[in-house]
């Protein structure tokens, strides 16, 4: 034992091991919000496999590391954790990984240890930990342009010889030091090439495993002696603060962003979607004309084309979406958003580390009960699993701009700051947040009644986010929604264009679609609905979106409405009353088998998803149904 800092320490050795053979496997390792992502994405150029590890709920990234010319490299991204004695799902993964006892991943080779140069002393504590494992380690000091532009200072040598392993300054977001990954990394048997101008010396002092207070008068030692200087704030960055970190204007000034953010939505997105559905459209009379009439034209304009296409339509809203999402998460307000809200979020009693899953629930609702399991709390973390899906994701997106746009008319609310069509799509975005609130109060005032736990969250610096990150993210959002459009709608698709024409030569309401519509009819007649909703309904529950398609096929399979666009068909077979209900339904109702499917999986037990569809099904249809008769009564 000696002593380091006025704590107790113990002392290993720091003697990087033989590698037999040349290096297979790299762990990328960090705490959140450190850059690891990013770094990730460039050293693989996004060509990566993400899966589950067995048994738990975690996501494992895997990329081979091709942006540095190592393909022949494994690289596993880590989830990001600040510590190794946390009990969160994300630590006992990574704990699990490094240490080479998770089943079905091998144990790491190598290991890049990503740290925030900005918040380097608090970080430091990780090192710690991951040196102890005795894995070759090298550190890299990300977003190190930063720190040096707002005045911060490291020496990386003196910090390589503290550590006992390599150092380096990158950037991930700007590709500066990857060199120094590929130097690192070109290590094979009986090798041990240093990175220029470090040292490795033979013993280094950590400290006592598993001791809080140990590891920070360990990093607060070790950043001393290496001359770190902690950048200061810009002034910018205090100003932006102070506005929207203000208790009142700070929620304000999210309101604002939100408006503005839906309207542009609505204002650049709508000609785009239009001039794009023209287009698909127009392909598809091309290629009805080659077919001629018959029965092959019939199923592949009518029944697969038209079906797919008015899913695909609404592909340049959801990239939109996206686009602005990003620019938020990446330039550092979404953080602040989330600190804003953990005043709310304890209101109702949830965690506030829930704000983030519920945040990603916009895009999808299936990543983000994944990402519940940083919420140590079980009681906490189900209370999440169930009001997540509440959250208006990306599938639902179809359906209401289809029914706002045919049957809201787009005139002015405040001027020209915002219309009648994006106040619709804001008022169902807080419908479904208004319900996942009221949802939350009831199960943690009843069955997972827990006591509070601390919000912990580290704030990124502000930053100009890059244009191959933005366009990383489009391309990764626009390809999983093409991939189940060309997937799971064209299957649906297809098999409701058969059911549709079977018996051959009999009208649709004859079909045995029709016939099987017409038998669920008089149960949802009362919200609006006829027997083709009735049909998107039950196809729907697949996936939501599923029934853009549904209808474009049975609209254009009816002889009635087959020459008119789905907006004016569904104009033509619906009223106000129903297509308002219809959008009330969607805003409530679970229409999600993988939803489903992750939260058995994410609890264990069918009893919690068999309890959500039901609810969720329940409410979808009172409320259809209340907002259906009060449109009729006041049209009266």
């Amino acid at each position: 034992m000696s002593s380091c800092c006025g704590t107790e320490t113990i002392e290993i050795t720091t003697e990087q091991p033989r590698i037999a053979g040349k290096l297979q496997t790299v762990a990328l390792v960090g705490p959140p919000n450190s850059g690891k992502s990013t770094l990730f994405n460039r050293l693989t150029g996004l060509r990566q496999k993400v899966a589950n590890y067995p048994g738990v709920t975690v996501e494992q990234h895997t990329g081979r590391m091709k942006g540095i010319g190592r393909a022949d490299l494994l690289l596993v991204d880590l989830p990001g954790i600040y510590s190794f004695d946390s009990y969160s799902e994300d630590a006992r993964v990574t704990v699990d990984v490094l240490k080479g006892e998770m089943p079905g991943t091998p144990k790491p080779d190598a290991v890049l240890l990503v740290l925030d140069s900005l918040h380097l002393r608090r970080q430091l504590m990780l090192a710690a930990p991951v040196l102890a494992l005795g894995l070759p380690t090298l550190v890299l000091l990300n977003m190190s342009d930063l720190m040096e532009s707002r005045g911060g200072e490291v020496d990386p040598l003196a910090l390589a010889q503290e550590l006992g392993t390599p150092v380096a300054k990158i950037s991930a977001a700007r590709g500066v030091g990857m060199d120094a990954i590929a130097q690192f990394l070109q290590r094979k048997s009986g090798e041990a090439e240093a990175l220029q101008g470090a040292t490795q010396p033979q013993r280094l002092e950590l400290p006592v495993m598993g001791n809080a207070r140990s590891y920070r008068q360990w990093a607060t030692g070790i950043s001393s002696r290496t001359r770190y200087k902690a950048p200061l704030s810009s002034e910018w960055t205090q100003r932006i603060d102070s506005v929207l970190l203000h208790p009142v204007w700070g929620p304000l000034t999210f309101l604002m962003v939100v408006f503005a953010v839906f309207q542009a939505v609505f204002t650049i997105g709508n000609p785009l979607s239009d001039a794009f559905g023209n287009v698909l459209y127009a392909l598809g009379d091309l290629v009805g004309r080659f077919l001629g009439h018959g029965w092959l034209q019939s199923f592949l304009v009518n029944g697969v084309w038209r079906g797919v296409a008015s899913v695909l339509v609404f592909l340049p809203q959801i990239l939109l979406l996206f686009l602005f999402i990003g620019v938020l998460e990446d330039s550092g307000y979404l953080a602040r958003a989330a600190l804003i809200a953990d005043r709310f979020m304890r209101t109702i009693g949830l965690n506030g580390k829930a704000f983030i899953p519920l945040l990603s629930a916009y895009a999808c609702a299936v990543p983000a009960i994944m990402a519940t399991r940083t919420i140590e709390n079980k009681r906490d973390r189900y209370a999440t699993i169930l009001v997540a899906p509440f959250m208006t994701c990306s599938a639902r997106l179809p359906i209401y701009m289809l029914i706002i746009a045919a049957f809201v008319p787009n005139r002015p609310v405040l001027g020209d700051l915002l219309g009648l069509q994006a106040t619709a799509l804001l008022g169902l975005y807080v419908l479904g947040f208004l319900a996942a609130v009221v949802t939350a109060r009831l199960l943690k005032s009843s069955i997972l009644k827990a006591s509070s736990t601390p919000f912990i969250l580290e704030l990124p610096q502000y930053r100009m986010p890059t244009l191959r990150s933005l366009a990383m993210r489009l391309y990764d959002r626009g390809k999983m929604f093409t991939q189940k459009a060309g997937t799971i709608i064209l299957s649906v698709t297809v098999v409701l264009w058969v059911l549709a024409n079977v018996p051959f030569h009999t009208t649709l309401a004859d079909s045995l679609i029709g016939r099987l519509g017409h038998l669920i009819e008089p149960a949802i007649a009362p919200l609006g609905f006829n027997w083709k909703i009735g049909i998107g309904l039950i196809s729907s529950i697949v996936a939501r979106e599923v029934i853009v398609g549904t209808l474009g096929t049975l609209y254009g399979a009816d002889p009635a409405t087959q020459a008119l666009h789905l907006q004016a068909a569904l104009r033509h077979g619906m009223t106000l009353g129903g297509a308002m209900a219809l959008l009330v339904f969607f805003a409530f109702a679970m229409q999600c088998t993988s939803t489903l499917a992750i939260v058995k999986r994410e609890t264990n037990s069918w009893r919690w998803p068999a309890l959500q569809f039901a609810y969720m099904s329940v409410l979808a249809y009172l409320g259809a149904l209340a907002t259906n008769q009060i449109i009729l009564h006041f049209l009266r």
